[in-house]
């Protein structure tokens, strides 16, 4: 008897062990490097290809307006510069390789604009746009400037580069912008296309330089940094204290922060969920791992959860103004409301997905959130 009892307690205490241990596959389990080869190969290369294609027109056209001047000029100059702009949204997150080394987001999109530096470096004309003083005179922003914020009027703006006496200087900054803007989406391109996919997809391991957990953290530093807080936080005023609204993206168009903030939450998800660039077709995703890993919170799918925010942000910037700088002005809590909604993805994805994916967080938060 005394033996059947030790051998009916040996059974009880593995059984108990088995159902109140781990449960599920484990995070290693995952083919981490399918991932890395749908991101690649159908995500970050055709994105970059799209904007690189798209900064070749814009180059190509500030060159047609620098040799006339003339409003027809002017006007399919700024349709190539929305184009480009918008398709900036998609490659903004992917600052791996290349694009690291180069400063690339810093390089492309820093705003508000320094119109100040950029007189004075027309006017000077001894500029050198690979300094990192210069990234708030270049870019897309400097361009928006250039084209929409000189003057009031299009006979203002085209007075500039026809009729100044200094208009020459003006041409010249306008092409050196977009000069800079095509090389660099080329050479990051060209980075990722000769050599670095192969790279990035073989650094398949699970560790802190891992190109997963590398990418991951990239992705939730830019949801988190450049769109939550730079394109709406920011302007609402949530770090300073009040509204900033010539701190909108595009300030000087009017009327694209709206459409470039809808493009970028687009993108954010669609990465997320390894949807395919310019495709409905998808493959292996951050939200197909969290899947495999079978992730719950309080009860509910974690990716399901971060799909209905992402959702839930969207539909609460509907209702935006196309122009955010009208929109803080007249109604700032819209703004701030669309925030609210974008912060909650940043608990699921930096809190709840990073804990699932054994993935640490590899930047400094100082913005107080």
């Amino acid at each position: 008897m005394k033996k059947i009892a030790i051998l009916l307690l040996t059974v009880i205490v593995l059984w108990s062990c088995t159902e109140d241990g781990p449960s599920g596959p484990n995070v290693d389990d995952f083919d981490r490097e399918a991932i890395l080869v749908n991101w690649a190969d159908n995500i970050i290369i055709p994105s970059f290809t799209a904007f690189s294609g798209a900064a070749d027109q814009l180059h190509s056209d500030a060159s047609a307006f620098a040799e006339a001047p003339t409003l027809q000029n002017l006007e399919t100059l700024r349709n190539s510069w929305q184009s480009a702009y918008l398709a900036l949204q998609h490659v903004s997150m992917f600052e791996m390789g290349k694009a690291m080394e180069l400063r690339f987001r810093d390089n492309m999109n820093i705003y508000p604009a320094d119109t100040n530096e950029i007189e004075d470096n027309i006017m000077e004309g001894n500029y050198n746009l690979e300094l990192p003083s210069l990234n708030n005179s270049q870019g897309f922003p400097a361009l928006d400037y250039m084209l929409n914020g000189l003057g009031e009027s299009n006979t203002e703006i085209l007075s500039f580069y026809t009729t100044n006496q200094n208009s020459d200087g003006y041409l010249t900054y306008l092409t050196d912008l977009t000069s800079r803007i095509q090389f660099l989406s080329s050479t990051v391109l060209t980075d990722w296309t000769s050599g670095y996919r192969d790279e990035f997809v073989s650094n398949s391991g699970n560790g802190a330089n891992s190109s997963l957990d590398m990418m991951v953290n990239d992705y939730i530093y830019y949801y988190e940094k450049h769109l939550r807080a730079g394109k709406i936080g920011i302007p609402a005023g949530v770090f300073s204290g009040s509204p900033l609204s010539t701190h909108v993206e595009a300030y000087y168009s009017e009327s694209l922060s709206k459409s470039l903030f809808n493009e970028a939450l687009d993108a954010s998800q669609n990465f997320f969920n390894g949807t395919h660039f310019e495709s409905g077709a998808s493959g292996e995703s951050l939200k197909s791992y969290l899947d495999f890993l079978n992730t719950m919170k309080e009860g509910a799918d974690l990716a399901t959860l971060i799909n209905n925010q992402f959702d839930a942000a969207r539909e609460e910037a509907e209702s935006l103004n196309d122009n955010f700088a009208e929109q803080v002005e007249s109604n700032n809590n819209l703004m701030l409301s669309t925030y609210d909604q974008l912060q909650m993805n940043v608990v699921y994805m930096k809190v709840d997905m990073l804990q699932a994916l054994n993935i640490n967080v590899d930047y400094v938060d100082a913005d107080g959130d």
